[in-house]
Formats: C-alpha cells, sequence, structure tokens
C-alpha cells in the first residue's frame, strides 16, 4: 500500500541512527554516528525514493574503522536491496 497520496512524488530517502550506550562512551557513540552519516549520505542515492533506514551500530563498531564500518555498511545494504551478502 503506498503512504503518499495519489499524484504526491515518493520523499527522498532518509536514514537515521541508533548508537547504544554498549558501544562506548559518548565520544566514541558521536564518532560512530559522524561517520555513519558520512557514509549513508553517499549511499543514499541507490535506495528507492521514500526508502526509510534505521542503521543500528552494534558494539563493534567503536572499535572499528572508517573502512570496516563502510564495509558492513554495504553489506547491510546489499541484503536489503536483495543483493546477497556473501
Amino acid at each position: 500500500m503506498d503512504p503518499h497520496a495519489p499524484g504526491e512524488s515518493a520523499s527522498p530517502p532518509r536514514a537515521g541512527f541508533v548508537v547504544s550506550k554498549a558501544v562506548g562512551g559518548a565520544v566514541v557513540r558521536n564518532k560512530v554516528k559522524r561517520r555513519l552519516r558520512h557514509l549513508i549520505r553517499e549511499r543514499l542515492p541507490e535506495l528507492p525514493p521514500g526508502s526509510l533506514v534505521v542503521v543500528r551500530a552494534l558494539p563493534g563498531a567503536g572499535d572499528a574503522d572508517h573502512a570496516q564500518l563502510a564495509q558492513d555498511l554495504d553489506a547491510a545494504l546489499r541484503r536489503l536491496l536483495g543483493g546477497g551478502a556473501r
């Protein structure tokens, strides 16, 4: 079922983030959120219009470098979009 009124165009894709205290202290959580925001911004055009994506950072995200976060995010988006993960 289309949530939009007839003739209304779909809104652009949007993303939100959940980074719990299990990831680390406030500084680490904010660093993870900044990295994820940067990474998802580059990938939003690949998502269908009107998409709403919530990215939940797992506890290991605080220790992951930028490249590892990018690789994990790409794998999750492939699974989400039906491209397979492996």
